[in-house]
């Protein structure tokens, strides 16, 4: 093979290689610059929705900074509890879970339920979940009101036995087609309750000086 041919060659994949090179540099920077915006942009969004289950005004801490992360066996979830604690001149002021329930009709749901220091709810909001369009997907805030009628309940309102859905003899209404999906948010919802009322010394009176013992709490 003539040596201009073989330099001409070299040449080519030499310039291959830099482009290549180029390339992959340039994409290296934009994912970087892309999880950086897309890492802040998930704050965002959490912080929106946990300031939508804390009255506005009650807390002067960042929400995203004060958490206590509980071991998934304590709500018999998959994944870790995170509790983003709401302060206000350092007394804590309300608690919001980040909870997973196993017992969706498509498997999990992901909520945020919010527990005033007074033990009713500032609200819930489901954050995941795999439910049948039309049917189950009404948990969502933006397909239906149901979510709301959690707002201000606590386990004395309802009574015990009527924290259920309407057909196992509850308050809570189920929809149509699909009433595993709200059984298993409410469920979630007065496990949460239970939790705080056990923990309530640990959560609003100690000023999380116990995070440790929630650590490693198993109720």
């Amino acid at each position: 093979m003539p040596k201009k041919l073989l330099s001409e060659i070299g040449l080519s994949a030499l310039v291959l290689a830099i482009f290549a090179l180029l390339g992959v540099i340039f994409l290296a920077v934009l994912q970087s610059q892309t999880a950086d915006t897309i890492a802040e942009n998930q704050r965002l969004a959490l912080l929106a929705q946990l300031s939508q289950l804390v009255e506005e005004g009650s807390y002067d801490n960042a929400l995203d900074q004060s958490i206590i992360v509980l071991p998934p066996e304590t709500f018999a979830s998959k994944k870790p509890v995170t509790v983003y604690l709401a302060t206000k001149q350092n007394q804590p002021v309300a608690a919001i879970f980040l909870v997973t329930t196993m017992k969706g009709y498509g498997g999990a749901i992901q909520l945020l339920v919010g527990v005033n220091r007074d033990q009713t709810l500032g609200g819930v909001r489901v954050v995941q979940h795999k439910e049948t369009p039309g049917l189950g997907d009404k948990v969502e805030l933006g397909k239906s009101n149901w979510i709301k009628s959690f707002n201000g309940k606590s386990l004395s309102n309802p009574s015990q036995a009527h924290w259920a859905v309407k057909k196992d003899g509850g308050e809570f209404d189920q929809f149509t087609g699909a009433t595993i999906t709200p059984r298993a948010v409410v469920g979630a919802v007065k496990d949460v309750l239970d939790w705080s009322q056990l923990h309530f010394d640990e959560l609003f009176t100690d000023k999380f000086k116990a995070t440790s013992n929630l650590g490693r709490s198993s109720d």
